[in-house]
């Protein structure tokens, strides 16, 4: 595991210049509610899982759906159909327990880390949410200011695992995605930054585990988004 002083760590910090963030479960934090309703209604069949706990088999479940939904909405703005089925995006928010336009909740710290990075580094989004949703959340703790850009899902043709909006944040700061750090707590983050080019900052406060962000190309983990400040 690399340390905040590490050489190797060091020399990739140096050519960084911006800082990206995914939302959900990374700035926004997630709402289990769903899940532990679910959960309960399987207890008769706990037995069939792991240590008797269905939990990790529908987060799992659950998640590897975001992957192919991004990719089936992508399909249908190819044809023209996005605007008329991007509401199944939605609902699959719904779906994860992922805080709804007024409910915003963030991951603790992320605030603080905002504001002691934003001196350092130009600082942006990128979203499968909505241009609304997003603009939502800076209004509601005043973020405007602080994040300079925002990619969501309006604003390019591919979503997340495609790299094209991790490119697209970093052509609108005016740098190349070798020169940014997008920070997920998904795999679909993870790819979607390694393909662009930038470096991959995967964070456990959200949806994924360890294992697979690693898998998906993860060059730092993170307990919790607000460590960041730590190592940048």
């Amino acid at each position: 595991m690399l340390s905040p002083d590490d050489p190797a760590f060091l020399e990739v910090r140096a050519t960084i210049e911006a800082i990206l963030f995914d939302l959900d479960g990374t700035l926004i934090d997630t709402d289990d509610a769903f899940l532990e309703g679910l959960a309960s209604r399987l207890e008769g069949w706990s037995r069939v899982f792991t240590k008797h706990d269905p939990r990790p088999v529908l987060r799992r479940a659950v998640l590897a759906a975001e992957g192919p939904v991004n990719a089936f909405i992508s399909l249908l703005d190819v044809v023209g159909l996005d605007d008329d089925v991007l509401s199944i995006g939605d609902k699959l928010r719904e779906v994860r327990g992922l805080r709804v336009q007024g409910r915003f909740v963030t991951v603790i710290g992320v605030l603080e880390m905002i504001r002691d990075l934003q001196s350092s580094y130009r600082l942006g989004v990128v979203t499968s949410r909505s241009q609304a949703d997003a603009s939502a959340f800076l209004r509601q703790f005043e973020l405007q200011r602080l994040i300079e850009v925002v990619t969501s899902r309006e604003d390019t043709r591919r979503l997340k695992p495609h790299p094209e909006p991790v490119r697209h944040a970093a052509t609108l700061l005016g740098l190349s995605p070798s020169q940014c750090a997008m920070v997920g707590d998904t795999a679909v983050d993870m790819v979607s930054a390694k393909r662009a080019g930038a470096f991959a900052v995967g964070v456990l406060c959200g949806f994924g585990e360890r294992d697979e962000l690693l898998r998906a190309g993860a060059d730092l983990i993170l307990k919790n988004t607000a460590q960041l400040a730590a190592w940048f």
